[in-house]
């Protein structure tokens, strides 16, 4: 064979073992850590098309048949960007962040509950795209122009709308999973809308310094604990059905629930004193341990519900909790010291997973405990590389800025805020103190489980999807 063929044959060859090849991160080099996660970002890119000419801003693909993820998912990628940021330092998805969570947003009310997204609009997903904002104030990511919704207050207009939503006539409390009561699932109060509701009460709370969004997430946890989507083992289940008063539970457990969870659990014992810290702490011991023990066998994360030894069976939803729990437990390693070493080594652990299974351009497979890329790409692969993505980005933690914790208004949180944001709009009163009326609603709600469970009830198995 002539030298010119043999040498071009040997280009392609390493060329074609190079795209398979598996990626190689150094986790105690932040260069390697960064270099990797700009390679996963790109690739998370690839698959959204908003900055297009004629396309959306802000959303990925679909919904089904259009494309496989649904709006919610959109805005937890936006989180997962702002993390990147935050973590990096490498601005490069920065514009279009902003641009497509202000565009989302949707004035007038600004609150994140778009028209064109009503047919599947559940508490859930409006609530993943005010934590992005919320996590935006927090870590300083740069402010819209003045004329623009700000990132603050953004989030407090998805808290204001979401507080009128709250009822007592049935289970004693809480959010219905959607919005609109044609939706399938507006007959189901889960723990993920309800967990995501105190998750952005908690921070509002911390960042403020208000009081009353203190009070509505302790009422909530309250709640989830009344009617044991919270057991006592700190175990976390999926929720209950308005028809049978929230008895015939769920119990499946899927890790974004116990990720809003624990993450909002320390936010509380981070921004409380004295007793009621102490009794935060206990919750926040209780979730991490349980957590890790449930959601991370030999170190790894796995999603336990769907993602099991013979096959997998996870919706597209579920291919990006992984990232969630990675970027919550790192917050409450922050926000509650006492966690940081259990969780730091379990989150390197499991990140080695997580780098294991992509390829060298950046391109990464759902199953981290195998070793390797596991060509999963069934349900769309924009959840596994926001979990890749969130896994390395966290592996950046020991930063002064990131150990500093979350900024609030009192340690150069810049955002401005509105307390009445969300409410022009639909009418809402002003955001209120709760009551001792409201609180004894919450007590009730044993009394009104125990009331209504008569006889067996048939246990349904929800999907954690729109579909």
């Amino acid at each position: 064979m002539a030298p010119k063929m043999t040498a071009l044959l040997s280009a392609l060859l390493l060329a074609a073992v190079g795209v398979d090849a598996q990626m190689q991160v150094d986790l105690d080099k932040p260069s390697s850590i960064k270099s990797a996660a700009k390679t996963i970002a790109a690739n998370l890119y690839s698959f959204y098309h908003g900055a297009e000419p004629g396309q959306t801003p802000g959303i990925l693909p679909g919904p089904p048949p259009g494309g496989p993820y649904y709006w919610w998912q959109a805005g937890a990628m936006w989180g997962t960007y702002v993390d990147y940021w935050f973590y990096t330092g490498d601005d490069t998805y920065n514009k279009e962040a902003t641009r497509s969570m202000l565009f989302q947003a949707e004035p007038p009310v600004n609150a994140y509950m778009p028209v064109n997204w009503t047919a599947s609009l559940g508490n859930d997903d409006q609530g993943f795209w005010g934590m992005a904002a919320l996590l935006a104030a927090e870590v300083n990511f740069p402010n819209p122009p003045a004329d623009q919704p700000q990132w603050l207050a953004l989030a407090q207009a998805v808290f204001n709308t979401q507080v009128a939503r709250w009822e007592t006539q049935d289970c004693g409390g809480g959010l219905r999973w959607q919005v609109e009561h044609t939706n399938n699932g507006y007959d189901y109060k889960n723990t993920i809308a309800n967990a995501v509701f105190m998750n952005i009460a908690s921070r509002l709370a911390r960042y403020t310094g208000n009081a009353t969004y203190g009070e509505w997430a302790t009422r909530t946890w309250d709640w989830l604990h009344a009617l044991k989507y919270i057991d006592e083992n700190y175990n976390v289940i999926d929720g209950g059905h308005i028809p049978y008063n929230c008895t015939d539970l769920n119990p499946v457990q899927f890790s974004a629930n116990a990720a809003m969870l624990v993450h909002a659990a320390a936010v509380m014992y981070n921004y409380t004193e004295g007793q009621t810290q102490e009794k935060w702490r206990g919750h926040v011991t209780g979730l991490v341990n349980r957590t890790i023990e449930f959601f991370f066998p030999e170190g790894i994360m796995v999603e336990r519900a769907c993602e099991l030894e013979d096959r997998v069976q996870c919706n597209t939803d579920q291919h990006s909790f992984k990232g969630y729990m990675h970027r919550s437990l790192a917050t409450v390693a922050v926000l509650a010291p006492f966690t940081f070493d259990t969780i730091v080594q379990t989150l390197r652990t499991s990140t080695e997973g997580a780098v294991s299974s992509c390829k060298s351009d950046g391109t990464c497979g759902f199953r981290w405990n195998t070793g390797s890329y596991d060509n999963d790409v069934a349900a769309g692969p924009a959840g596994q590389e926001m979990s890749a993505l969130a896994a390395l980005s966290t592996m950046l933690i020991n930063q002064q800025k990131v150990l500093n914790g979350p900024l609030t208004n009192m340690t150069g949180g810049t955002s401005k805020g509105d307390p009445n944001a969300g409410q022009r709009y639909t009418g809402l009163s002003p955001l209120k103190p709760i009551t001792t009326a409201d609180k004894a609603g919450a007590g009730i709600v044993t009394i009104l489980v125990l009331a209504s469970f008569l006889g067996s009830v048939v246990w349904m198995g929800m999907g954690w999807s729109e579909s």
